[in-house]
């Protein structure tokens, strides 16, 4: 599978400053994929959002006063959530200012902006102290970052010995060729996407970046039901995004979505892993 295009900081940054408004009229105030129980789970996509943010926090293992990052907060709205579920404080950063002034407005209205905070920063060089957070929290924004192994130094850097960070990301379950190829780097092109790993790729990447894994959790099954509601609802509304995007552009998202529920790919996963804690040598 030739994976030869990388998006650039400024291509994620200007996807971000001009998708609010059809990320707002298809999926809410989440910037992440839904999980649902089981096939017959009645959950509206913010409902399944929100079960995902909760199943990510839950990883965290916080104790009341603990410093999270996010990683990538898209609006906001996880670390509002984990803002008003828990006593700890929460930094969210994001290359994108619109993002992070939506972010900003969203604390403010959920009345926790004195303990949850954002800023545009850059994964490959975040602007804090080593061992500054006790966690990590990243729903799908790892997929955007090129260079995987300085995103986990500076992750693991940023830990405090034992913290750990949470993430979603889309992987491949398996090599790819010909056309289930051809749909992926167009998924991947489309949403902007770095490479796309394999599952034993995930823990020697970890290690050398000071950090192990501790679960990985296939959740392509509960998740891909998203990109169903997100084509039902590009349908209801296909005249005002056609307005906002263009024709074309449209055309091509419904496409990409429905190429990739035909052949299940590329996969989602809930990946665990830890900065490993600080041991003294034996005199």
């Amino acid at each position: 599978m030739d994976q030869a295009y990388r998006p650039t900081t400024d291509e994620v940054i200007a996807f971000y400053d001009h998708a609010v408004p059809m990320i707002n009229r298809l999926v809410g105030d989440n910037v992440h994929l839904g999980y649902w129980t089981s096939p017959g789970d009645p959950s509206s996509v913010q409902e399944a959002t929100d079960r995902l943010t909760d199943m990510m926090i839950e990883r965290l293992g916080l104790v009341p006063g603990a410093t999270v990052l996010d990683l990538g907060c898209g609006l906001g709205a996880p670390a509002v959530r984990l803002g008003k579920a828990a006593d700890v404080s929460v930094t969210g950063v994001a290359t994108s200012t619109v993002l992070v002034e939506k972010a900003r407005q969203a604390a403010h209205d959920a009345g926790v902006d004195d303990r949850v905070g954002f800023q545009v920063a850059d994964a490959l060089a975040l602007p804090f102290g080593d061992g500054s957070f006790d966690a990590v929290l990243a729903i799908e924004s790892i997929v955007h970052m090129t260079d995987l192994p300085r995103v986990f130094s500076e992750v693991r850097r940023v830990l405090r010995p034992g913290g750990r960070i949470v993430l979603t990301i889309f992987f491949r379950k398996e090599p790819l060729y010909g056309h289930a190829a051809q749909v992926v780097e167009a998924y991947r092109r489309l949403s902007l996407n770095g490479e796309l790993l394999l599952p034993e790729e995930f823990p020697p990447l970890l290690r050398s970046a000071g950090l192990h894994q501790v679960e990985f959790l296939d959740i392509t099954r509960q998740t891909m039901r998203h990109h169903r509601e997100m084509i039902a609802n590009v349908e209801k509304q296909r005249a005002e995004l056609e307005e906002l995007y263009g024709t074309e552009m449209v055309h091509t998202f419904v496409s990409v979505f429905e190429d990739c529920l035909a052949i299940d790919e590329p996969g989602y996963l809930l990946l665990t892993a830890e900065r490993a804690r600080e041991t003294t040598s034996p005199a």
